[in-house]
C-alpha cells in the first residue's frame, strides 16, 4: 500500500494527537467487545438457566440485539485507524509512490465524507425515534439509545479518517499525521 512512509519514525507516532487518537480507538473497540463478552455470557447464563429448569432471563435475545447494534460500530474507528480497510490498488501500481500517497488521501479524505454522512444520518435516526418514543417489545428499553454508541463510533471514524487524509495529500500536514 502506498500510505506507509519509508521510515516509521517519520509517522508521528508518539505526537500527541496520535496517542490520544490511538488510546480512544482503543477504548472505544474495548467497550464494544466487553459489552458484546457481556451480552454472551448473558445467552449462555440464560440457556443453561433454560436446560436446569429455572427458566432463561427475560428478554435475553432483546439484550443481545441492542449489544450488537449498539456496539457494532464501536470496533470501526480501530480499524480505521490501523487501515485494516480493504484497500485496492491494482490501478496505481504503476504511478510513483508520492502519486499513489496522494490517491490514498484523496479516497482516504472520501472515505471520511461517508463516515460523516453516515453519522449525520444516524443522528436524525436517532430523534426520529427518540420522538417516536419505540421501546422494545419485553424490556421495553427505548431504542434510540442504541444510536449514541453507533454515532459516537461512526463519527470517531471520520475524524480519524480525515486526520489520517490530509498528510497523504499535502506535506504541509505532516506534522497531523496518523499513520
Amino acid at each position: 500500500m502506498a500510505e506507509r512512509l519509508h521510515n516509521d519514525d517519520e509517522q508521528g507516532e508518539h505526537t500527541p494527537l496520535f496517542l490520544l487518537l490511538r488510546a480512544v480507538c482503543l477504548t472505544s473497540a474495548g467497550i464494544g467487545g466487553a459489552v458484546i463478552f457481556a451480552a454472551s455470557l448473558t445467552v449462555t447464563l440464560s440457556v443453561v438457566m433454560r436446560n436446569l429448569g429455572f427458566g432463561g432471563i427475560r428478554g435475553d435475545f432483546e439484550l443481545v440485539e441492542l449489544a450488537c447494534a449498539a456496539c457494532a460500530s464501536l470496533f470501526l474507528p480501530l480499524c480505521q485507524f490501523n487501515k485494516g480497510h480493504v484497500m485496492v490498488d491494482l490501478f496505481t501500481l504503476w504511478l510513483k509512490p508520492i502519486t499513489q500517497r496522494r490517491f490514498d488521501g484523496v479516497w482516504t479524505l472520501i472515505f471520511a465524507a461517508c463516515w460523516a454522512f453516515v453519522t449525520w444520518r444516524l443522528t436524525l435516526g436517532m430523534a426520529e425515534m427518540h420522538d417516536y418514543g419505540d421501546r422494545t417489545m419485553l424490556l421495553r428499553a427505548p431504542v434510540w439509545m442504541v444510536y449514541l454508541p453507533a454515532i459516537f463510533g461512526m463519527g470517531l471514524s471520520a475524524v480519524v479518517a480525515l486526520l489520517q487524509s490530509l498528510p497523504m495529500m499535502s506535506g504541509a500536514f505532516r506534522a497531523l499525521e496518523v499513520r
